[in-house]
């Protein structure tokens, strides 16, 4: 899988080797799902601030905050195209994933993974909408992320039930 890289606030550039953690995270993922994809894949992850993403929130979502995380899926499974297949984007603040980091205890890069996955999982339809829906979500996600030596992100000072604030798609 090709995954693009944009980045559009400078304090991403003091993360070591933001390229190579997020790729460990997409790969993880991708025994989930690689049997649905019709051949080459391709998926874009742009590195924003809270303004950034607050744009995006209120012109796709009429949520005029920052979130950490939203995933815009763009390929549906079925579909058929000749060469490579954009699965979507995935966009991420650098000021909410420190400020969570940081409220629930956690390494910054084991968040980053966190919401990485979370918002993969989105591009391919996993939904948190309902009680069911988010209990699936997270036991996809824990797994997948234990899978790459992160612990539990439901586990400890993140509760269950902020779903709310944890990654959203926005169609």
């Amino acid at each position: 899988m090709q995954v693009d890289i944009s980045i559009d606030c400078e304090d991403w550039n003091g993360i070591p080797d933001l390229e190579a953690l997020a790729r460990t995270a997409v790969d993880a993922c991708l025994p989930l799902v690689e049997d649905r994809l019709p051949g080459r894949a391709e998926l874009s992850l742009a590195f924003v601030g809270d303004a950034g993403i607050q744009k995006l929130n209120r012109e796709f979502r009429n949520m005029d905050k920052a979130t950490n995380v939203l995933s815009f899926p763009l390929w549906t499974q079925g579909a058929c195209a000749a060469g490579a297949v954009m699965l979507g984007d995935i966009v991420l603040s650098y000021q909410t994933v420190l400020r969570e980091s940081r409220e629930q205890d956690k390494l910054f890069e084991d968040h980053l993974r966190h919401l990485i996955v979370h918002g993969f999982l989105h591009l391919f339809g996993y939904d948190h909408e309902t009680d069911g829906q988010a209990e699936d979500m997270e036991a996809l996600e824990t797994e997948i992320l234990s899978g790459i030596g992160v612990a539990d992100p439901y586990d400890g000072s993140l509760q269950r039930g902020t779903r709310e604030q944890t990654g959203h798609t926005a169609k």
